[in-house]
């Protein structure tokens, strides 16, 4: 039983080491941080800043893996602010954050592809 124990124990220390991180380009910019966060495959899987106490400000860009745009948010200060758009086949989802609560949402379907992706 000591030797199930001893061995699972080793496995789980193993299996949490062997995690990796995700990979990320940090670079200050006057009060900001930039960052850019990759996919494994090397395509940027995210970017946008920090201001100087750590909270997400600015625009911030996703990508899949292939480096199509997904999604576009704004932040203030940590709050979700201003318009959010979210990309879907040939859906596009735009919500509106006024103090990080949704004012409204608004979807387009269209067969081609959306001119603002």
């Amino acid at each position: 039983m000591k030797k199930i124990f001893a061995i699972l124990l080793m496995l789980s220390v193993t299996l949490t080491f062997a995690q990796e991180k995700p990979k990320v380009d940090l670079k200050k910019d006057g009060d900001l941080t930039i960052a850019t966060y990759y996919h494994d495959n090397g395509a940027i899987e995210q970017q946008g800043t920090f201001n100087k106490k750590g909270e997400l400000h600015g625009v911030w860009t996703s990508f899949d893996e292939e480096g199509n745009k997904v999604t576009v948010a704004n932040f203030t200060n940590g709050q979700k602010t201003g318009k959010w758009l979210f990309w879907s086949g040939n859906k596009l989802r735009e919500v509106d954050y006024q103090d990080s609560k949704i004012a409204s949402v608004s979807e387009w379907t269209d067969k081609v592809q959306l001119a603002i992706n």
